[in-house]
């Protein structure tokens, strides 16, 4: 019975993979994306400096082997993750993405910066300053006080708090890019 539908989906995601892959050799024919034709690709330009520290930042984090560069298999699971993902694996994305010194740690500027340079990006208007939207998560989850989040911190207080889970997603929700690159592909067909 549920085996009918087998197939068809197996052929649309496998047309939709092979589009996935023409428009990365189109863009990138050399089969690895660079830093600058990351932000070509994604079409992001005239970018501030937190917002292109931000993109840098989401560039190195796909960059699962850390070369230099995106291959089609770090381009497919970065699309993945973002698309389908699963809460716990884009929550542990997301920490890597906010922690941007490394440290283990995200203190309430790593956040701030992050979520100031999302919003250029996105230029979608939000009801909460990025400042009052920083100490919101801050107030909520940093257990100890201690003006850092924690792995554990993080991804606890954020699973157990629906509004604030609702909103980090919505905050970092990358679908208009890949609905944008889409379009492309289907201009391209």
């Amino acid at each position: 019975m549920g085996n009918s539908n087998g197939p068809d989906m197996e052929e649309l995601q496998a047309c939709e993979s092979h589009q996935w892959y023409r428009k990365f050799m189109t863009e990138c024919p050399s089969g690895l994306l660079t830093f600058y034709e990351f932000k070509k690709f994604f079409g992001l330009k005239n970018l501030t400096e937190s917002s292109n520290a931000y993109v840098l930042t989401m560039f190195t984090t796909f960059d699962m082997n850390d070369d230099g560069f995106i291959d089609f298999m770090e381009y497919v699971a970065a699309l993945s993750l973002v698309l389908k993902g699963k809460v716990q694996q884009k929550l542990r994305w997301y920490f890597k993405l906010y922690d941007i010194d490394g440290s283990g740690c995200i203190d309430r500027e790593e956040l701030l910066l992050i979520i100031k340079s999302i919003r250029a990006i996105n230029g979608i208007p939000h009801e909460m300053s990025a400042e009052d939207f920083a100490n919101m998560v801050f107030d909520k989850i940093d257990i100890n006080g201690d003006g850092e989040l924690s792995y554990e911190e993080f991804m606890e207080g954020v699973q157990n708090d629906e509004m604030l889970l609702k909103m980090l997603t919505e905050s970092l929700d990358l679908t208009h890019i890949v609905q944008k690159i889409q379009g492309e592909m289907k201009g391209d067909i």
